[in-house]
């Protein structure tokens, strides 16, 4: 309860005098909380300010919500499984609908992409802001915002990948294979370098890589 108190600015005890246990007090702040989202997202969206600008707001007020109400947002993914099952549907459907105002406008931006799939890119890139709930940055909160929006921003537009497709290539030194991102050297039989290739049979146990001892000398 004290963290409950710390997120609506007055003490833990406090909260007692104004509802009945601490059910009824999450249920209240989570109803504000999602409420509010909505009302934002509804307002962004009635503006009607071209689909790519529209998103970009959705995910300028989720990261000011997860900076601002970061005590709160904590105590919601802390305690939300603990609510009475009527009360967790009921703001899990408000969620759901929050969602929806997303997948309707990224879906207009990413014709390729399917309704599942869209819907899939938001819950991809809402997880992403809101993961900075969980550890402690060590960034101010105007580069933390700036980083979490061009995440949060790739995240929804994550190229697709037609099934049994490999991901597509890339020119990260972690994917060269060098951590400073030098690419690797290949072999004078034009193979990358890589650990070396056994025969069939062979076991890879300590002693199968030891070198064999040598044979004494013929008189």
């Amino acid at each position: 309860m004290a963290d409950i108190g710390a997120a609506a600015g007055i003490t833990g005890p406090a909260i007692y005098r104004h509802f009945e246990g601490k059910s009824a007090v999450l249920v209240a702040m989570f109803d504000h909380v999602i409420d509010d989202l909505s009302r934002e997202a509804s307002e962004i969206v009635t503006a009607d300010g071209g689909a790519l600008t529209t998103l970009r707001a959705l995910i300028q007020t989720q990261v000011a919500f997860v900076l601002r109400d970061r005590t709160l947002a904590q105590v919601y993914h802390n305690e939300v499984a603990n609510l009475p099952g009527e009360d967790r549907r009921r703001l899990r459907r408000k969620q759901r609908l929050y969602i929806e105002e997303w997948v309707h406008v990224l879906a207009q931006l990413r014709p390729d992409a399917g309704d599942v799939t869209v819907r899939a890119l938001v819950h991809a890139s809402v997880g992403a802001i809101q993961s900075v709930l969980f550890y402690q940055s060590g960034l101010a909160d105007d580069q933390l915002a700036a980083l979490m929006s061009s995440v949060a921003e790739t995240s929804l537009f994550a190229p697709l990948l037609a099934r049994g497709d490999d991901p597509p290539a890339s020119d990260s030194p972690a994917r060269r294979g060098h951590a400073c991102g030098a690419p690797p050297r290949a072999t004078p039989g034009g193979r990358p370098p890589g650990p070396p290739i056994r025969r069939l049979g062979e076991e890879d146990t300590p002693a199968a890589r030891l070198p064999s001892p040598a044979k004494p000398a013929r008189r």
